[in-house]
């Protein structure tokens, strides 16, 4: 004969559902749609651009479906997609990136435009962390011209400094947000390059647009400035809000084996 549930007994076996489902609510919020932290409040995730106190400046353009690419008028589009999701039943969320080496903020490495070093392999992986790292410079340009061996000469960028940043018209006119590609934008013609090259000590050309090189003279100041395999091209870095002068910069690039370029997450620190 079958034994009689009391109803305390039956009481709590009705109360194990709605207890299972609260353990599962307060570990998987998105999952079951709540939308607020343990004490109530909204989840809003933070999303800086300076950091300790006024030291930490993120110069790295934030990546999304927006995010300018090379020479089109269209952003980097659907670059996420979701290969597993919690919602379909999965323990996880998991995504796949689909995104071109030269958008956004981004690096170049010496295969870029040189068909023996690309076949080498002097890719991102080659690159000088050394150089990536240490004290830098951030310049403002005259706003009204490229950056010839002229302007150069004007800047008076003392010997032994390794690393310089180039503010442009282009931060001004905040080209890295304008969904059209612009070849207007501000950089180094040929003989720019050249100068810079003989008579500084410079190892990394950082500059506020997709490439380090006017669109006039975009491959020959290119060729100049990767054919040392010496100086390092960081291009489309965010320098807006931030006095020029002396900071330590910090570029990591994606560790990629056999790319010519890759996006990089750069800071200044004061």
């Amino acid at each position: 004969m079958a034994r009689k549930m009391s109803p305390r007994f039956i009481f709590f076996l009705l109360l194990i559902p709605s207890m299972a489902l609260s353990s599962q609510d307060s570990a998987y919020p998105s999952l079951y749609g709540d939308d607020k932290d343990s004490c109530g409040s909204e989840l809003i995730p933070p999303r800086r651009e300076v950091y300790g106190n006024g030291r930490i400046y993120d110069i790295t353009h934030r990546i999304s479906p927006e995010t300018r690419k090379w020479n089109s008028d269209e952003g980097v589009g659907m670059y996420l997609t979701l290969e597993a999701s919690m919602k379909n039943g999965s323990d996880c969320y998991f995504s796949l990136i689909n995104l071109p080496a030269h958008s956004g903020t981004h690096v170049d490495a010496p295969g870029h435009v040189f068909d023996k070093y690309f076949e080498a392999g002097f890719d991102i992986d080659s690159l000088d962390l050394d150089v990536l790292n240490g004290p830098a410079l951030l310049v403002d340009v005259p706003r009204d011209k490229n950056i010839t061996a002229e302007v150069m000469k004007s800047l008076n960028i003392p010997k032994g400094v390794r690393r310089v940043l180039f503010r442009t018209l282009n931060t001004d006119k905040q080209l890295m947000r304008q969904k059209r590609f612009d070849t207007s934008y501000v950089g180094f013609m040929k003989d720019g390059a050249q100068w810079l090259k003989d008579n500084t000590d410079i190892k990394l050309v950082g500059i506020d647009y997709l490439s380090v090189a006017a669109y006039d003279d975009l491959i020959p100041s290119h060729l100049v400035f990767l054919e040392s395999r010496e100086i390092i091209l960081v291009e489309g870095l965010k320098l807006e809000g931030i006095e020029a002068g002396i900071y330590s910069v910090h570029c990591l690039p994606l560790r990629l084996l056999g790319a010519e370029g890759s996006p990089i997450r750069c800071i200044l620190i004061k």
